[in-house]
């Protein structure tokens, strides 16, 4: 009788025990990580799949996206207002600066952006001495609208009026409505709804330019002091482009792209998702040379004539150690 009220005893304080260390895992408060995104564009989308899914929680990442411009963001991270800058564009110009930061994963290796223009536009030559809609100084569609207007032979300096309209690919879509503009750098859905209305199509600039978009960036000083937590942030995006690639999670890539972006259209996500699928990188990074173009472009814009390399701006080590992790062959 003894003996088994002892096992009855063990076995209750082993219950309890269990109990309580289950309940302290759980009770762990989740680590608050602010992320600023240059804009809503779809393109985004693994990022998004990663939060709709859980994967940052599952990492112990309470993630709040915060929306900044490009440049704002990596002037935000440095000053220590925001963890991580969505928008690589402004990670590459600040490194570019001599600013300690560097990017940490890819997600997009092209531009999800077209050059739309005024129904009277038909052809990119008649685009000389008219005003074009770009983002931000030195953020992604200012520096691919001058990379566009190259491409058609026309000086971005001299031939047209490239205005830095900041905002969102909607707010530039709002702006050659309005005829403030005459030509936009839009996204998706904004050059469907463009194309529909009878505006025209130009160019579509993953054609043309190799550009890596998004992703994030931070610190050199947070990737020294803080790498598990770097680690578990780079992992979680993964895991949300990974995600997004499988064929088996189309439907619930198109309920979270429906959520996120506020449609009712499945037709209308569906096709947005194909176009996503274009540019998304397969394995979280870029050819270097890809890179390269977007840190002389930066250097370009930013009157910097130093030579600046892939490596001072890039650090793939947490990449690599969470695609060795989950088992994903390059």
């Amino acid at each position: 009788m003894k003996g088994g009220l002892r096992i009855f005893l063990l076995g209750g304080i082993l219950l309890v025990s269990l109990f309580c260390f289950s309940f302290g895992v759980q009770a762990q408060p989740l680590k608050k990580i602010r992320m600023g995104l240059s804009s809503t564009n779809v393109s985004f989308l693994p990022m998004y799949a990663a939060y709709h899914k859980g994967f940052y929680r599952e990492e112990g990442i309470e993630l709040e996206i915060i929306a900044m411009a490009a440049n704002l963001a990596s002037m935000a991270v440095l000053a220590g207002d925001l963890d991580y800058n969505g928008a690589v564009t402004g990670t590459i110009g600040a490194a570019v600066q001599g600013r300690p930061m560097k990017v940490l994963i890819f997600t997009v290796d092209r531009p999800l952006l077209y050059l739309a223009s005024k129904k009277e536009i038909k052809d990119p030559s008649q685009l000389k001495g008219k005003k074009i809609a770009g983002s931000s100084p030195g953020g992604s569609a200012t520096l691919l609208a001058i990379e566009a207007l190259k491409h058609f032979g026309l000086d971005p300096s001299r031939d047209v009026s490239l205005l830095p309209m900041g905002g969102t690919a909607a707010s530039r879509y709002a702006v050659l409505e309005s005829g403030v503009v005459d030509a936009s750098l839009l996204s998706v859905p904004e050059i469907i709804y463009a194309v529909e209305k009878g505006y025209n199509e130009l160019l579509f600039l993953g054609d043309v330019v190799e550009f890596p978009q998004n992703g994030f960036g931070t610190t050199e000083k947070r990737i020294r002091e803080n790498p598990e937590e770097v680690f578990k942030m780079v992992r979680a995006t993964l895991r949300g482009l990974m995600f997004v690639w499988e064929p088996k999670n189309n439907e619930q890539v198109l309920d979270i792209l429906m959520k996120q972006w506020k449609t009712n259209n499945r037709n209308l996500a569906n096709e947005m998702l194909r176009h996503v699928r274009r540019v998304l990188t397969k394995d979280a990074q870029v050819k270097p040379e890809s890179v390269q173009v977007l840190i002389d472009l930066a250097r370009e814009s930013a009157k910097v004539t130093r030579p600046v390399t892939v490596a001072q701006v890039v650090d793939y080590s947490f990449v690599e150690k969470a695609r060795k992790e989950l088992g994903l062959a390059r």
